[in-house]
C-alpha cells in the first residue's frame, strides 16, 4: 500500500511494520542537498531508501514507477529539503551530563584541572554510559547521524564497554575512539584491551560502529603512555583501525607532526584534531601525506586554544578540506548548526579584514564549503567516506528531512544557505541512520525522556559529590 503523506506518526507505523532490509521508502518533492559534487542540489527531487541504503535519487522516480511496489511507503516531502546528516569528527561524550558547568571556562589548564584531573576520576562505567548515551540523542536530535567519540576516560574495561553500548543503544552511526585518561587511577589495560574490543564489538565490515586509536599530540599533559608515536601507530597498524589525535596545538605539535612525517606515521588514516598554531612545515607535511583534520571552531575560539583561530585557511591552503566537531559539552554547544555558523563567521571576518585599506578582494569561504565540511568532509575524516557524507546511491540511507516552511525558514530562496545559516534542531521533522527512523515528527524515538531526566540527574549528583582521586 502506498501512502502519500508528510512525516506522520501514520507513516512511520507503516515503515516500521515492514522488516528494516525489507523496506522501501521513497521521499518525494523534496529540495534535495545531496553534497555529491555530481548531483548537486535537485529541486522538487525523488529520493528511494532500499533497506539501509539509499538507491535513487533524482527527479520524477515515483512517475518512473519506483513507487509502484506495493511494499514501498511514499512520504510526500514537499515544503522539505533532504541533506546527509551531519557528521561530527570529535566530541567527547562521556561529558555530556556536566554540559554547561563551565561556559566562561578560561582556558584549556582549567579545562584540564576541572574535567579531567577532577571529575574524570570519579566517572564509573554507568556514569560513561549515561553521558555517552545522552550526547548521541543529543546529536540525533539535532541532525548529527555520525559521532565521533573520542572516549579518554577508559578506566576499566566496564569503562570501554559502557561507552560502546550507549553508541549501540541509540542507533547512532559511532565511532568509537578508544584512549586511557589523563589522571587519576586506572586499570593500565589500554592500549592492549583494543583488540579485545575489536573482537568483540567491531567484527563485522558493515556495521554502525567503527573502531580508532585515540592518542594526545604530545606528553605535555599526561605523560609519554597517551602520546601518539611509533609505538602507538603500530597498535593501530595491526589492527587495521584510524588514528585520532587530540590537543594538536602550538609549536610542541608541530614538532611532532615533522617526526611524524619522517617517520611515516601520517596519513589518510591519520586525523589531527584542534591544528590550532602551527607552523607552515608542519601543515606541508599534512598535506603531503593527505592527512586529515578536524576543526572544533567554537572550542579554539571560545576556550582560547592557542591562537584561538579556527585553522580552516591553513587547511585549505595545504589541500586538506577539515571535518568539524564539537568538543566538549562542559563548555560549548553541541549542535552542527554552531560549529558551521561560527566558522562561517571568524573566516569572513578575518578575510575582510587582513585586505581593510587595501585593493585586495578577500578570500572567503562559503556556506556551501561549512555544510562539505559538515557532511561530506566529516566522512572521510572518519574514514566513512564510502558509507555517508552524501546522498549518493549506493550510501547508507543518513538522511535529515529539514522545514523548509517552517516560520524561520521560509520563503526558500537557498537551500544550503536555509539550511547553514536558518535551520536548528526544531527544524529537523525526520533523521534516518542506516535507513531506520531516529527521529520523526521533530521527536527522536524510542526514548523515555523523564526515566533519562532521572538517569541524567542521578549520575550528575554522583559525579559532582564524589572526591576525586
Amino acid at each position: 500500500m502506498n501512502v502519500h503523506d508528510t512525516t506522520s506518526d501514520a507513516v512511520l507505523t507503516r515503515i516500521r511494520s515492514r522488516a528494516a532490509d525489507r523496506r522501501r521508502i521513497l521521499f518525494t518533492g523534496a529540495t534535495i542537498v545531496t553534497m555529491d559534487p555530481r548531483l548537486g542540489v535537485i529541486d522538487r527531487g525523488d529520493l528511494l531508501v532500499e533497506g539501509d541504503s539509499i538507491t535513487a535519487v533524482g527527479a520524477g522516480l515515483g512517475a518512473a514507477g519506483a513507487d509502484a511496489r506495493a511494499d514501498t511507503v511514499v512520504v510526500d516531502a514537499t515544503g522539505t529539503i533532504l541533506t546527509p546528516g551531519f557528521v561530527d569528527t570529535h566530541r567527547h561524550a562521556w561529558q555530556t551530563q556536566l554540559r554547561r558547568i563551565m561556559p566562561d571556562v578560561d582556558d584549556l589548564g582549567a579545562y584540564v584541572a576541572t574535567t579531567l584531573a577532577g571529575y574524570a576520576t570519579v566517572y564509573r562505567p554507568e556514569d560513561m554510559y549515561t553521558g555517552t548515551r545522552l550526547a548521541a540523542l543529543t546529536a540525533i536530535d539535532s541532525g548529527i547521524t555520525t559521532m565521533l567519540d573520542f572516549s579518554h576516560n577508559s578506566r576499566t574495561r566496564e569503562h570501554s564497554d559502557a561507552a560502546i553500548q550507549a553508541l549501540l543503544g541509540t542507533g547512532i552511526r559511532g565511532v568509537h575512539a578508544s584512549m586511557g585518561p589523563h589522571f587519576g587511577a586506572w586499570d593500565r589495560q589500554w592500549p592492549g584491551d583494543l583488540t579485545r574490543l575489536k573482537d568483540q564489538y567491531f567484527a563485522g565490515d558493515d556495521q554502525l560502529l567503527t573502531l580508532r586509536l585515540a592518542a594526545l599530540a604530545t606528553d605535555e599533559i599526561a605523560g609519554p603512555e597517551l602520546a601518539y608515536g611509533s609505538g602507538l601507530a603500530r597498535v593501530a597498524r595491526d589492527l587495521g583501525v584510524g588514528v585520532s589525535v587530540d590537543a594538536v596545538f602550538g609549536t610542541a605539535s608541530s614538532e611532532a607532526v615533522l617526526r611524524w612525517a619522517g617517520a611515516g606515521l601520517l596519513g589518510p588514516d591519520v586525523t589531527l584534531i584542534h591544528a590550532t598554531g602551527l607552523t607552515t612545515a608542519a601543515w606541508r607535511a599534512m598535506g603531503d601525506t593527505g592527512t586529515t583534520v578536524s576543526l572544533a571552531p567554537t572550542s579554539d575560539a571560545q576556550i582560547g586554544l592557542e591562537t584561538a583561530i579556527p585553522a580552516v585557511d591553513e587547511a585549505l591552503s595545504a589541500g586538506i578540506r577539515p571535518g568539524l566537531s564539537i568538543d566538549v559539552e562542559v563548555a560549548l554547544a553541541g549542535d552542527m548548526f554552531t560549529q558551521m555558523r561560527a566558522l562561517h563567521t571568524i573566516q569572513r571576518m578575518r578575510a575582510v579584514n587582513a585586505v581593510h585599506g587595501t585593493d585586495r578582494q578577500p578570500s572567503r569561504i562559503t556556506t556551501h564549503d561549512v555544510l562539505d565540511f559538515a557532511t561530506l568532509q566529516g566522512a572521510r575524516t572518519n574514514g566513512l567516506a564510502a558509507v555517508t557524507g552524501s546522498l549518493t546511491p549506493g550510501k547508507k540511507a543518513d538522511l535529515l528531512v529539514i522545514g523548509a516552511e517552517d516560520l524561520n525558514n521560509m520563503p526558500l530562496n537557498d537551500p544550503i544557505g536555509t539550511v547553514v545559516l536558518g535551520t536548528d534542531a526544531r527544524n529537523i521533522c525526520a533523521v534516518l541512520i542506516n535507513g531506520e527512523p531516529r527521529k520523526w515528527n521533530g521527536q527522536v524515538l524510542d526514548v523515555d525522556l523523564p526515566a533519562l531526566r532521572t538517569e541524567v540527574c542521578a549520575s550528575r549528583s554522583y559525579v559532582l559529590n564524589a572526591p576525586a582521586v
